[in-house]
């Protein structure tokens, strides 16, 4: 199984590409993770790969906490099919984008700059992997 993070734009922020680059590091130890940016909305759907699961980020989504999410990833590799994370750009995901998606997923109820969606997804996805492990990363309930 593998993640595809298909994203608009690129992440121009030194600051917050040197923390993407830090994450993927930490979560390429547990898994393999591929980035793939488009220059708009539009282009999405073309670059999910075929057979791929779909979460889609965006604000009316259903949030979790890390644990849930842990839960998610495990189910995830149990089944086998890569999954493919879709994070729009500042005119969010188009209708058909979250149409197809089989799961949306809010990060917050707060807007974020895609940039910054980006980072949190990262840490976000590092973290279950060590809560699944009991690593001590993670601290919370």
């Amino acid at each position: 199984m593998r993640y595809h993070v298909v994203a608009v734009g690129r992440v121009r922020d030194a600051a917050l590409r040197a923390a993407c680059d830090g994450y993927l590091e930490r979560l390429r130890r547990y898994t393999k993770v591929a980035e793939r940016e488009v220059r708009d909305e539009a282009r999405i759907l073309e670059a999910i790969p075929e057979g791929s699961r779909l979460v889609a980020l965006a604000e009316q989504g259903e949030q979790c906490t890390s644990r849930q999410l842990a839960d998610w990833t495990a189910r995830w590799e149990l089944e086998g099919r890569d999954v493919a994370f879709a994070l729009g750009g500042a005119a969010a995901l188009p209708a058909p984008v979250l149409h197809e998606a089989e799961r949306v997923w809010s990060l917050s109820r707060l807007t974020f700059p895609h940039e910054l969606a980006r980072v949190v997804l990262y840490e976000q996805l590092y973290r279950a992997y060590t809560i699944r492990r009991g690593e001590p990363y993670h601290r919370g309930p």
